[in-house]
This record gives C-alpha cells, sequence and structure tokens, in this order.
C-alpha cells in the first residue's frame, strides 16, 4: 500500500481531562484543543496528506451542561470570524467543509460556517473536513431518509455514499484517537469499514508532532487487504 495515507481522520479526545490535570478552566482546555488542529494541518501538509478530518462537536454533546455548550459555541464564533477576517484564509490553499447537522447551530453559527465553505471552495490542495453536530448513526439516517425522499426502490454502495455528508470526500486511510479510549463513537462508520486505527494515550492538548509521524510511520507498516 502507500506509505502515506490520503486522508487522516481523528477523535481528539481529552481536553476536559487535560484541563482539569492542569488546573485551567474548561473554555480555555477547548481552546487550546482547537488551535492544536492548526498544528496538525500544517503537519499533514508538510507529509502531503490531502485530507485531514477533525470531530470538533458531536450531536450527543448537546446533552452537556448549557454553560460549557455556550462556551463551546463562543469559540466557534470566535475562531470563524477570526477565518472569515483574516487576510490569509485562502494563503495555504485549504478548503474548509463542515460536515454535520449544522441547522441544529443558532442561526448566526450557521452562517458563518456557511460562509467560511464559501470561501475556501476554491481552493484545491488541501482539505480540512470539521464534524459539527455530527453523530455516525445521524448521517446514516439522513442519508437512509433523503434516499427515500427521492423514491430511489434499490441502491449500490456507491449510490449510497452520495448520500452521505462525505459524498464526495475519500474514506479515512487512518483514523487516529487520543486520550488512551479505543473506540469510535460513531465516526464515520460506513467509511471507516477499511481504515487503519492508531490510539493515542496523549490527551489531545499534549499530542505531538512526533506522535503524529509516529502514526504515520505505525500506518505505513501495515497491510491493508479491505476484506480480500
Amino acid at each position: 500500500m502507500d506509505d502515506k495515507p490520503r486522508h487522516i481522520a481523528i477523535i481528539p479526545d481529552g481536553n476536559r481531562r487535560w484541563g482539569e490535570l492542569k488546573g485551567i478552566p474548561k473554555k480555555e482546555a477547548y481552546a487550546i484543543g482547537i488551535r492544536k488542529i492548526g498544528d496538525v494541518l500544517k503537519w499533514c501538509k508538510e507529509q502531503n496528506v490531502e485530507f485531514l478530518t477533525m470531530w470538533g462537536f458531536s450531536t450527543d454533546n448537546f446533552t452537556r451542561d448549557q454553560a460549557e455548550i455556550k462556551d463551546l459555541f463562543e469559540l466557534f464564533k470566535h475562531n470563524l470570524k477570526e477565518a472569515l477576517e483574516s487576510d490569509e484564509k485562502n494563503k495555504y490553499d485549504v478548503r474548509v467543509r463542515f460536515l454535520g447537522r449544522i441547522n441544529l447551530f443558532p442561526k448566526e453559527i450557521s452562517e458563518m460556517i456557511r460562509k467560511a465553505e464559501d470561501v475556501s471552495s476554491k481552493n484545491k490542495k488541501h482539505t480540512l473536513n470539521l464534524l459539527l453536530a455530527y453523530g455516525g448513526r445521524e448521517e446514516i439516517l439522513d442519508a437512509v431518509n433523503q434516499i427515500i425522499k427521492d423514491g430511489l426502490k434499490q441502491v449500490d454502495e456507491a449510490t449510497f455514499s452520495k448520500y452521505l455528508y462525505s459524498k464526495d470526500i475519500p474514506d479515512p486511510d487512518l483514523v487516529i484517537r487520543t486520550s488512551g479510549e479505543q473506540r469510535l463513537s460513531g465516526l464515520m462508520p460506513w467509511q471507516s469499514t477499511y481504515s487503519e486505527f492508531y490510539f493515542s494515550q496523549k490527551l489531545w492538548p499534549d499530542f505531538s508532532k512526533e506522535d503524529f509521524l509516529d502514526a504515520l510511520q505505525t500506518y505505513a507498516k501495515r497491510k491493508r487487504r479491505f476484506g480480500k
């Protein structure tokens, strides 16, 4: 197989635990975790990884403490505003996409998300997919319901894939999860069927470039059979 994955998906777990260990407020810990995404995107570009998918906020997260959700929404708005106003927003040739039930967010955030997608849509070299208001089962259900709405009586794998949020994105070759947890928690269940997995003991804010490169080295040693 190719030594380098074309598409890496990451579950950046451990922000809250890291904040508790460091005596740092949750909001600040989340802010540090969000900034880490920029580091990983840089590492991906250095290694010629075309697609990076980051899980940012699941549909289950809407059940969290309302104060915590409010803090997260403020962070989303701040980072979206910063990205949209930056003079360098297209400098790095990165297309930004948001996958999930975006309509569940407040209108202001939803509009900023769609604008961020629009202004970066012509960038082709690299793609950053952010999973927001995302759940793997919800993605499949949304696809099934749209298929029913379109009146299709029978579908094959190729047709079904076209109804997923990630319809024109290659399946992830490598899935990374931090914090020592060894489960996907619903990350892209259809798309990750033949993905390789790498579980790091590091909490997300402590995940380093060395850890990232170790994941790539581990991936390069794997033999992917795709069920054959």
